[in-house]
């Protein structure tokens, strides 16, 4: 008797799973291990998804490898392989606040992302992303964004329509040659002098999504300027010149005044749930570099106000 022969997920490009509703498929690697199938190793990979939930999913074509053929229950464990699957969210949050195209033209996209929009599906949040709406919304299922602000933060994000041009945006940013400029709301602190600049090194602190300084070699600079003054509060322009996850707010807070509305820095354990009342003040306010791919000089600025 030949080996089983599993069917091709209908719609399944040759590399897994096609987007679907906007979302495309997440990917799990399968080392070398003694698992009798691919069921048993997803079972036990992930323990917060039972095998009911798995069984489920393939029967309705939603596992795949990476060749674009269904995973089906008895299927025999194979290592060295991808395996593409859809993530499920019950019960995902509504946010309801909408993002704005700014810009679009066929190589590049730019939107102003409002406050608490998560930029990319992780979490609790899948539909409920930047990404995702832009994705369903412009029918570009290959857009990527080249750079990432945190979910609190509003502001600018681009991103890019072409794989093969993908790499030319994201080297601006490797290069530092993309002016990058910020607002916030934060304490006067009449002990600083601006304009400053702050270096450090920034590593993982505990819990994992946040981020601390320590002692070291500094991974990080930011430039901060004074813009003006309104009693106990300052409104500064940041300008960061590296991208260190969350550097801006950690800078802040290291220098005694953080951002205001900030739930994470200082930290506070544990962290408050959002209000939509109290934003984070901080805003990607503006962004200027010249296209790699059409050599034109480009400069974006959002919409968005901080509210103090």
């Amino acid at each position: 008797m030949g080996p089983a022969v599993h069917p091709r997920v209908s719609g399944a490009p040759a590399h897994g799973l096609p987007t679907r509703a906007g979302v495309g498929p997440s990917c799990v690697g399968l080392p070398a291990g003694p698992w009798p199938t691919i069921t048993d190793f997803l079972v036990e990979h992930f323990p917060a998804i039972s095998r009911a939930t798995w069984l489920a999913r393939m029967a309705s074509g939603q596992v795949a490898d990476e060749f674009g053929v269904a995973v089906t229950p008895g299927r025999a464990y194979q290592g060295h392989m991808r395996v593409y699957y859809y993530r499920d969210v019950p019960d995902e949050p509504l946010i309801p606040f909408e993002a704005r195209v700014v810009f679009q033209d066929r190589h590049l996209v730019v939107a102003d992302k409002p406050h608490f929009l998560p930029v990319t599906p992780s979490g609790p949040y899948l539909q409920q992303t930047l990404l995702v709406r832009l994705k369903n919304a412009l029918a570009i299922d290959t857009l990527v964004p080249i750079h990432r602000i945190d979910r609190e933060t509003a502001g600018l994000v681009m991103f890019s329509v072409e794989p093969a041009e993908r790499d030319a945006y994201q080297a601006l940013f490797r290069q530092h040659a993309i002016e990058k400029h910020y607002e916030a709301i934060a304490p006067w602190h009449a002990g600083h002098r601006f304009p400053m600049v702050r270096t450090s090194r920034i590593v993982q602190d505990e819990p994992f999504f946040r981020q601390r300084e320590a002692a070291g070699e500094p991974n990080s600079e930011t430039r901060i300027e004074l813009m003006e003054k309104r009693g106990d509060l300052a409104r500064y322009a940041l300008s960061p010149v590296t991208g260190r996850k969350h550097q801006l707010r950690v800078h802040m807070n290291a220098l005694g005044v953080p951002i205001l509305n900030d739930r994470m820095y200082p930290p506070v354990s544990p962290t408050p749930a959002d209000d939509y009342s109290f934003p984070l003040q901080l805003l990607a306010r503006s962004i200027a570099f010249t296209d790699p791919v059409t050599g034109q000089g480009r400069r974006f600025e959002s919409a968005f106000k901080l509210q103090h």
